[in-house]
């Protein structure tokens, strides 16, 4: 992997058509009853996934929001996020009810290239903040 690596200086570089990118995107965004009440983090990241979705990668957005302590907490889901995506990408962005699992290997597995994915709060697993080894291969 570090020989087919090696030159690539920024995401410019990459080959990405036809793959599945992880992007870690900072979506803790202000919210009031489950809107959000302003979008800047969300069109900070536009720019990225722009790139990534018209090079034809399956962009797959993950995130964490709030502080839920490994547990579901419905007022910190991030679904509110996706409908205001969609609008500013101005293309649909699927959503995972989950950040692991079946529900994600589903909704990833059906991405399109081009496509974007939103995944449930990391942090609604415990393993997020603990660096869990069994997070990750989940």
């Amino acid at each position: 992997m570090e020989a087919a690596l090696a030159g690539i200086r920024s995401i410019r570089d990459l080959p990405i058509e036809n793959t599945r990118l992880f992007v870690r995107v900072d979506f803790n965004v202000p919210m009031d009853h489950g809107r959000v009440t302003d979008d800047t983090r969300l069109r900070a990241a536009l720019p990225t996934i722009y790139f990534l979705s018209e090079r034809g990668a399956k962009v797959i957005l993950i995130a964490h929001f709030d502080r839920p302590k490994g547990k579901r907490v419905d007022e910190m889901s991030l679904k509110p996020i996706v409908e205001p995506l969609s609008k500013l990408l101005e293309q649909p962005v699927a959503f995972a009810d989950d950040c692991i699992g079946p529900a994600a290997r589903k909704v990833v597995n059906n991405l399109e290239n081009g496509g974007v994915a939103l995944l449930e709060n990391l942090r609604f697993h415990s393993g997020e903040e603990d660096n869990s080894r069994a997070f990750i291969d989940a």
